[in-house]
């Protein structure tokens, strides 16, 4: 029975002490772990207490985890997948690093939240342009994606997930007030629809901004390809390691047979 055993770092902001990162890791390696997420703003501040730091800060922040990534990554034989704030000619860019023992790649996020309230899109200066697939990589036989939370809205996004028959979908994200149920209905009908897994890593902590509260609420997850929670997370620090099963998504995608229509039509 072919498995992968994923995981996920449910956590605030961490500080430059990598203590913390090297003890979760040693739990997740005895578990049989191959991969683990986090959340998004977890190396890195959330953006707008960037607003308030140098710059010079924020790099050295970024560098000194990714570093710290790369020699866990090496130690522990995972791969390591987690957002980033990369700071080059004096801008910021908002990135997802994937950290394996040997390599490190970088997806640069497409589509950036232009709120009033949280304009991440005027924040940083990632490029806007039309859309590429996210990246895809393989591990142990599984093909797997990774996308930012706030793509998971678009349609186009998710083109070439049945095209390339992605199995997991990796979604770190930064969810926060009234959100935790409409983003349950969104991940489950994402990996429904498209009969894969998705496991979400969603960050825990809060921002005080004058009198609002933005209160990052966790609720990380493992969801499979009929739509079903396997396992997820409360609302504070912790990690949730649990396998995903080839079987489960030959059984889905023959079962609901999605893909085969659209293949019968030319589609895939």
């Amino acid at each position: 029975m072919k498995e992968l055993m994923v995981g996920v770092l449910q956590l605030p902001t961490l500080g430059m002490n990598a203590t913390r990162l090297e003890f979760y890791l040693r739990k997740a390696k005895e578990r049989g772990c191959r991969l683990l997420l986090f959340g998004e703003y977890v190396l890195n501040h959330f953006f707008k207490e960037l607003a308030t730091l140098p710059k010079s800060m924020v790099k050295e922040q970024t560098n000194s985890h990714l570093q710290t990534l790369k020699r866990l990554s090496k130690e522990f034989d995972m791969v390591l997948v987690a957002p980033i704030v990369e700071v080059k000619g004096g801008k910021y860019y908002k990135k997802i690093a994937k950290i394996s023992p040997k390599s490190v790649s970088y997806y640069t996020q497409q589509i950036l939240i232009n709120y009033p309230h949280w304009n991440e899109e005027a924040f940083f200066a990632n490029e806007i342009a039309p859309l590429k697939e996210p990246m895809i990589f393989n591990l142990d036989g599984f093909k797997i994606a990774v996308m930012s939370g706030f793509e998971l809205h678009f349609d186009k996004m998710w083109a070439s997930m049945q095209k390339k028959r992605v199995d997991l979908v990796l979604l770190p994200t930064v969810s926060t007030f009234g959100s935790k149920y409409r983003w349950r209905d969104l991940i489950t009908m994402r990996a429904f629809v498209n009969n894969c897994y998705i496991l979400r890593a969603n960050r825990v902590g809060d921002f005080i901004e004058e009198d609002t509260r933005w209160h990052f609420y966790g609720d990380s997850m493992l969801v499979n390809p009929d739509g079903g929670i396997d396992m997820r997370l409360e609302d504070r620090e912790s990690m949730l390691i649990e396998p995903i099963f080839k079987h489960k998504l030959r059984e889905s995608r023959r079962g609901w047979a999605f893909g085969a229509h659209l293949k019968k039509r030319g589609e895939l």
